[in-house]
């Protein structure tokens, strides 16, 4: 990237950055990527994990952004990412008799502007569900005080595996993607932003990155980029926190997710393997954004939330993993000093140009990342003549070839490789197509085909390949992102992590120091995390997590 001048330089390599990259280097363009941490190590990994057109923003009236994230879904489902991106149903519970009209009104006009978009569905129509029925898909669901439900289809995704597979299809594609690299300042030729000074943090190395122009994705590091400009910026970015809880897939029977109102947001219930996803919270957020911390309180409440559905109720032995995350919602002008609660706060996205050769995009959700990004490249390149317009919605992204086919061929993959077929279709979900070259490691290394030790869902080989294929470079880039060992086993990858970072060491070259390192900084991160769930308040809780800084 430091050699000679690239037409576009993207700073923040979550979901819109990783997209922005993909969009301009589609277009023929130079694109250059940088992440100061790990590609997707912000919000972007610790999402709902929905595809979703959301819901709530009907009752909102928010009709625009619920209809361009369905189109959205149905591209992802259909077309761009059908190996990532799966149908996922849900039961919305009917508390009171006048809500089947109502609420059923809202699910068929959120399936109608689905079949209305310029793309397929992707997922089945909504149904009427009865209290026999409720009580048959969801037997551990308490029916006695309701009057059924409402079953419909929205989709999941991976999200820190859909940011790498972004990542990897516009390198692919031949843009140039650097992780642990911070961004340190701008450079100016006049009023103009010419590119930006930066640090390799893996080698202490500073850089000059010269680009026609810049876009700003670094999310709910908006505003402190903004400073790096002394202020010349023009976005007001409000952190909102949401956590989330995963719990066994068997303490809670039932066929389908669900969803229901909570007081201050809106409460998943999500099938993830074998596990569900409880989530989620949203509450302002103003202490650390590169590790937010989940309270006691927040889990507390999110308990209270899902037992009040169900007939044996949680407690916090049943929770496996809990995970936090920072929305970035743009804040509206303040009046009369009155802040805005976050629960209110724009989930749509802006896109602006306050300096000449700075790019700004901020708001948004992960669903409308490709629309977000296109809209970040159209600023970026509204005055050159000959850029064609966005094809990102023809651009299928890595995986997505050949996962059909080697989906009809999962009983002779089976066969040929002596792996069980349930093994193959859990490769499929993550890997798409690209589950030959994984295979092609086990053929090559016969040992890495066993399954890690204390977290059987994942291969040797998906640890390799995070490293060889994948840009993991940590062991935190491995246990919390590449795989999600660190939200899905009771220890958080503990027991394991000596295990994975001797798999890493054969590829990075790491000495038994650098191994020794590795694992006793996942030992401090993990300990850190459980501390901090058990702090009363956020900054308790944020002094607790704080303890473990990244490793670089």
């Amino acid at each position: 990237m430091a050699d000679g001048e690239l037409d576009v330089l993207v700073v923040g390599a979550g979901v819109v950055g990783a997209g922005a990259a993909l969009d301009a280097v589609t277009r023929g363009l130079s694109v250059g990527l940088i992440e100061q941490r790990d590609l997707a190590s912000g919000t972007s990994s610790r999402s709902s994990k929905l595809v979703h057109g959301g819901l709530r923003y009907l009752e909102m009236f928010d009709f625009a952004l619920v209809k361009e994230a369905l189109e959205e879904r149905g591209l992802l489902l259909t077309r761009l990412a059908p190996h990532l991106v799966r149908p996922v149903p849900f039961l919305y519970p009917l508390q009171h008799a006048w809500e089947r009209p109502y609420v059923g009104a809202g699910i068929a006009l959120y399936d109608a502007m689905a079949m209305a978009g310029k793309y397929e569905m992707g997922v089945p129509r909504h149904k009427h569900v009865f209290r026999k029925e409720l009580a048959r898909l969801a037997p551990d669901v308490r029916t006695d005080a309701l009057h059924g439900a409402i079953r419909y289809y929205d989709a999941q995704v991976d999200d820190a595996r859909l940011v790498v597979t972004l990542a990897r299809t516009a390198a692919n594609n031949g843009a140039h993607v650097a992780t642990r690299t911070q961004v340190t300042g701008f450079l100016r030729e006049g009023e103009r932003i010419v590119g930006v000074t930066a640090r390799d943090l893996e080698n202490g190395v500073d850089l000059t990155v010269r680009a026609r122009t810049v876009i700003n994705a670094a999310g709910v590091w908006t505003d402190q980029i903004q400073e790096m400009l002394g202020g010349e910026g023009a976005l007001d970015v409000d952190a909102s926190k949401g956590i989330h809880l995963v719990v066994p897939r068997d303490r809670i029977r039932s066929e389908t997710g669900f969803i229901t109102k909570t007081p201050h947001s809106v409460l998943f219930v999500i099938p993830w393997d074998r596990h569900w996803i409880i989530g989620t919270t949203d509450t302002p957020w103003d202490l650390d954004l590169a590790h937010p911390a989940a309270s006691r309180t927040d889990i507390d409440y999110l308990l209270d939330q899902v037992n009040a559905l169900l007939k044996v109720p949680l407690d916090h032995s049943d929770v496996v993993g809990v995970y936090a995350g920072l929305r970035p919602l743009l804040k509206p002008l303040r009046k009369a000093g009155v802040e805005a609660e976050t629960t209110k706060l724009s989930r749509e996205h802006t896109t602006i140009s306050p300096i000449p050769g700075l790019v700004l995009i901020a708001g948004g959700k992960l669903t409308t990342y490709r629309v977000m990004a296109r809209d970040a490249v159209d600023v970026a390149v509204a005055d050159v003549e000959g850029v064609r317009p966005s094809l990102t919605d023809r651009v299928p992204l890595v995986g997505a070839y050949g996962f059909e086919a080697r989906s009809n061929q999962r009983v002779a993959l089976s066969r040929v490789t002596g792996l069980e077929v349930g093994r193959i279709d859990r490769l499929l979900g993550r890997y798409g197509g690209l589950v030959d070259e994984v295979l092609a490691l086990v053929e090559r290394r016969p040992e890495l085909g066993r399954p890690l030790e204390h977290a059987d869902a994942y291969l040797a080989a998906e640890v390799v390949y995070a490293v060889t294929h994948e840009g993991a470079r940590h062991l935190d880039d491995v246990l919390a992102r590449r795989t999600r060992i660190s939200i899905e086993t009771f220890d958080r990858g503990t027991l394991c992590a000596r295990e994975v970072a001797t798999l890493m060491a054969g590829e990075l070259g790491w000495s038994r120091a650098e191994v020794e390192r590795e694992v006793d900084h996942w030992m401090r991160r993990v300990e850190a995390e459980r501390q901090s769930q058990l702090m009363p308040t956020d900054t308790e809780a944020d002094e607790a997590r704080v303890q473990a800084p990244d490793i670089v």
